[in-house]
């Protein structure tokens, strides 16, 4: 099949690749399915895959964009891979990343999704042919999936009153624990919703838990607390296919600590910061930003000294070293959008077990 000529992603590396793009990217976990109706049209099921892999590997397969074909396209499946032992099919279409619907978006920004993912990504996808039949029946793909498989992360601080929600467990059993949640306490106020299921606990599984151990865990956890949870929906989605959730899946649209993202036009006197690398308080070796000069762009756009990069121009700098930091940064000759996370930001994620890539 003809395919657009546009840049292609392959690992870590930009290149031109001429006719075809595709990132490298896997697959660890069996396919899951949910069942649509079709009203006896031929549309088939959406499929799931918990892709899970080592930092030395690959997810298995490419994503293409060609010409004369719709969607997001699964191509070019490793003979012997992960993707191909767990049963991804060539010409399948990435219809969503993360629990988020990707069809509509833009080739690169779903490429740099899954690479933000890390060693872990969810994906839904749909065979080619029922695609191409719900885009001619002029279906909503959307539709097609559920409104949210997300777990969700909460950062709970205690008040007078505690953290505003009590735990209840199965006599004699372990690792189930659900949530009652005080209406406006702590815990409602940190987005933790009412009967959903304990998955982690300052980012440990709870799996292994007794109710004693739990509580005792949550009296050593001081005034705050950061919870992995699900509702009993989302707990369903995973449990019945036999699936772990985990905190690199997680909505964290609620917890208290952003990334940011500035934008620096370059004026005559440079960007005015310096980039150094640096040890990570939570470990590993990072780019920082310092010596941020009063009155220049640096300054002028938000940054701070001390926030550490994770991003240039839209692409993860996970993996790569100062020298290869400076050359992104360089590329464009007058401007550059940064990524970053404050160090307390930076050692809170980490501390749930969040790598920096997830948080892009």
């Amino acid at each position: 099949a003809a395919m657009k000529q546009t840049k292609g992603l392959e690992g870590d590396k930009m290149s031109i690749i001429k006719f075809e793009f595709n990132p490298k990217v896997g697959i660890d976990n069996p396919a899951l399915t949910l069942a649509e109706d079709t009203d006896g049209e031929s549309v088939g099921e959406p499929r799931f895959y918990l892709l899970t892999k080592e930092s030395s590997e690959t997810f298995g397969f490419c994503l293409h964009e060609e010409l004369g074909c719709q969607g997001h396209v699964i191509r070019q499946i490793e003979l012997g891979g992960v993707a191909q032992r767990r049963g991804l099919q060539d010409g399948d279409r990435l219809l969503q990343v993360n629990g988020h619907f990707v069809d509509h978006m833009d080739h690169l920004r779903v490429v740099q999704k899954i690479k933000a993912s890390g060693n872990q990504v969810l994906l839904a996808v749909l065979d080619g042919d029922s695609y191409e039949a719900a885009k001619s029946l002029g279906r909503d793909l959307s539709q097609m999936l559920p409104d949210d498989i997300r777990p969700r992360l909460c950062h709970v601080t205690r008040d007078k009153s505690g953290f505003g929600f009590s735990v209840s467990c199965p006599e004699g059993t372990k690792g189930t624990f659900q949530l009652s949640v005080l209406q406006d306490g702590p815990a409602d106020r940190a987005g933790v919703p009412p009967g959903c299921w304990l998955l982690e606990l300052n980012g440990d599984s709870v799996k292994s838990y007794s109710h004693t151990q739990l509580t005792k865990k949550l009296k050593q956890s001081g005034n705050k607390v950061t919870l992995l949870v699900a509702s009993s929906a989302v707990e369903e989605f995973y449990r019945l296919r036999g699936l772990r959730v985990t905190a690199a899946l997680a909505d964290t649209s609620r917890l208290p600590f952003k990334v940011r993202e500035l934008h620096l036009v370059k004026g005559p006197a440079g960007y005015g910061f310096l980039l150094k690398e640096d040890d990570c308080s939570s470990g590993g070796v990072g780019q920082f930003l310092w010596d941020v000069d009063v009155g220049l762009p640096a300054q002028q756009a938000g940054m701070k000294e001390g926030d550490r990069v994770l991003a240039v121009n839209g692409e993860s700098i996970e993996g790569l070293d100062h020298e290869q930091t400076v050359h992104r940064i360089r590329a464009r000759e007058d401007q550059v959008t940064l990524l970053v996370i404050d160090p307390a930001g930076d050692e809170f994620y980490h501390s749930v077990g969040f790598g920096g890539t997830v948080l892009l």
